[in-house]
């Protein structure tokens, strides 16, 4: 079977590459250059090397594709509307959803392909004709969480080669194979930004207006640089420090004032900061629209969160409430609630619109 795959430059791609080759597959590495800059921050080029050598090692074709248009368009304008709008986006769910299974999955096809393949840690099984989504055997490096927006088309063409491998295994193997890229760090934080200066980066792209932080009860402890650069619950970058008629806790943001252009602060951590449940729109059901209107299950808020139990109640096709069992610290308008249930198996997500 050919099976093209989306090699990055990173060690889990490669190692994903390989162990697909060994089982006899047809194997044909993609490299995607999805951000273009002037400036030369982009690794793309430097991590396309490592493509070239991890797949001449293992014996594989390599293409790249550019999909920087496309990801302007479909991904890094949200990101820039969502920032507008006062909220804190997720852009690496979208880029799954609309550039890795999307443009990616068409070319690949283009390519013969009856498969395509990704480094992701997470599992995907077929049951009744439906696609399931699930979580992988290294939890602690599991990222189901990022591909809650997944359609049935997409999730039925992929394969995810390390499902049931431990990180420290993929490490093992890439070093055992003499892979350039076994010891190359993780990539962290957002996908075309990278680790970077982030206010920096957004200040390109949006003017900032600074304005006044205040307490809930509207006394003035300091100055923000723009409210894009903060988000709920955040305790580092405010620059208040400590205040002579202070309490000597960290401060946390609570909330943002768009109209007034006011970030609004707690010294400590008040009851503002947490929240009984939440609202989420755009929901993407996997694989389907649950029979029964109310349920109990399992919900993440953010990336690295051990599930929080709650209730859902399904508003219509595209819509929930979500009760939480216990109150939720810091749950922020943009980011995405994704649910699982007993068994670890995702039931899909939507972006977070307003908590309660």
């Amino acid at each position: 079977m050919r099976v093209v795959v989306g090699i990055s430059g990173g060690v889990d791609s490669s190692v994903a590459a390989y162990l697909l080759k060994e089982q006899g597959h047809d194997v044909v590495g993609l490299f995607m250059i999805n951000w273009e800059e002037e400036n030369g921050e982009c690794t793309a080029e430097e991590d396309y090397e490592d493509v070239k050598r991890v797949c001449n090692a293992i014996g594989i074709p390599y293409f790249s594709v550019n999909y920087a248009k496309e990801y302007y368009d479909r991904v890094f304008q949200y990101f820039l509307d969502e920032y507008k709008a006062g909220r804190t986006p997720n852009p690496d769910v979208l880029c799954n959803r609309e550039i890795k299974f999307g443009p990616f999955l068409e070319k690949a096809r283009a390519l013969g392909a009856e498969k395509i393949a990704t480094g992701h840690y997470c599992k995907s099984f077929t049951k009744d004709g439906k696609t399931y989504l699930a979580k992988a055997k290294d939890l602690s490096k599991d990222q189901s969480y990022f591909l809650n927006q997944l359609s049935q088309d997409q999730l039925s063409s992929v394969i995810f080669p390390l499902a049931d491998i431990e990180k420290s295994e993929v490490r093992r193997i890439a070093k055992e194979l003499g892979l350039s890229t076994a010891e190359k760090k993780d990539s962290t934080g957002i996908c075309f930004i990278g680790e970077r200066n982030f206010r920096k980066f957004l200040k390109q792209y949006l003017p900032a207006k600074a304005g006044n932080i205040c307490t809930l009860d509207g006394k003035v402890v300091g100055k923000h640089e723009g409210l894009m650069y903060y988000t709920i619950g955040q305790r580092r970058g405010l620059n208040i420090g400590g205040k002579s008629d202070g309490n000597g806790e960290r401060w946390f943001v609570l909330k943002k004032d768009l109209k007034n252009n006011v970030l609004y602060v707690s010294q400590g951590e008040c009851e503002e900061l947490f929240s009984n449940g939440l609202y989420a729109d755009t929901f993407n059901w996997i694989p389907e629209l649950p029979k029964e209107e109310e349920f109990d299950c399992f919900a993440k808020f953010r990336y690295r969160q051990p599930d929080q139990r709650v209730h859902v109640k399904v508003l219509d096709d595209s819509h929930i409430q979500v009760d939480f069992a216990e109150k939720q610290r810091a749950i922020t308008e943009g980011q995405f609630v994704v649910l699982y249930d007993d068994n670890q198996v995702c039931l899909g997500g939507g972006v977070i619109d307003k908590k309660y």
